[in-house]
């Protein structure tokens, strides 16, 4: 199969990293985690007691910042700065502010940049908030993959080593994210016009990871 592009949006906790992975796994894609790197920067600037309000100084870190995605034994490894993260950017601090982070304007303006030159060779595997209508307009293949909120908070809650949040706190918390990545103003969480909805509420892993292989190799083959 020709090496092509595939932008894969929706809400947190939708299972798009999971998903993504998995595609780009079946195809010999890379798999590019942009969440991922928007966490690193929450991680850093929390790392070093900055506040998400203190815009010129979160900016200021972001820029001063090396983030290195790669292929590890479980998923992909994230270095912030030759250090390891991958395990610490998923924790409930990391959650909480990650979104008010990722509406900095200069923040994604910067980030932005990094994950175009990523896929300029083709072959990659997208996902994120924005990425079918900011980052890779151009992508051969768009999907926008959600769930209802309960369901990706009982997602959520299975993910967790002994959790110290109830399901119904998960619940509230995925809603309240979901709009202020809905309604802000730079680049909002919002389904291209051209990307297929998919509600992966109730159905298995495989047959999602089924129906995006389908939707590739239809519009790679034009339908055939």
């Amino acid at each position: 199969m020709n090496k092509f592009n595939i932008a894969l949006d929706g809400p947190a906790g939708a299972g798009k990293s999971t998903v993504a992975r998995l595609v780009a796994n079946e195809l010999g894609f890379v798999y590019i985690d942009t969440g991922a790197m928007y966490r690193a920067v929450t991680w850093k600037v929390l790392e070093l007691g900055i506040l998400a309000d203190q815009t010129a100084k979160v900016i200021e870190t972001a820029k001063a910042m090396d983030i290195v995605l790669q292929p590890g034994p479980t998923g992909q490894q994230v270095l912030v700065d030759g250090e390891d993260v991958t395990d610490r950017i998923r924790s409930a601090a990391i959650n909480a502010n990650v979104s008010l982070i990722a509406q900095i304007a200069e923040v994604r303006e910067l980030l932005v940049s990094k994950q175009k030159a990523m896929a300029a060779s083709k072959g990659v595997v997208m996902d994120g908030r924005d990425i079918g209508t900011q980052v890779l307009p151009d992508a051969e293949v768009k999907i926008f993959l959600t769930a209802s909120a309960r369901e990706r908070a009982e997602r959520r809650y299975k993910e967790m080593d002994k959790p110290a949040i109830t399901v119904e706190q998960l619940e509230l918390e995925i809603a309240r994210r979901d709009k202020l990545d809905s309604e802000r103003e730079v680049s909002p969480l919002v389904q291209a016009q051209d990307a297929v909805l998919l509600d992966s509420s109730n159905i298995p892993l495989q047959d999602v990871v089924g129906k995006v292989l389908e939707l590739c190799r239809a519009k790679v083959t034009g339908g055939t």
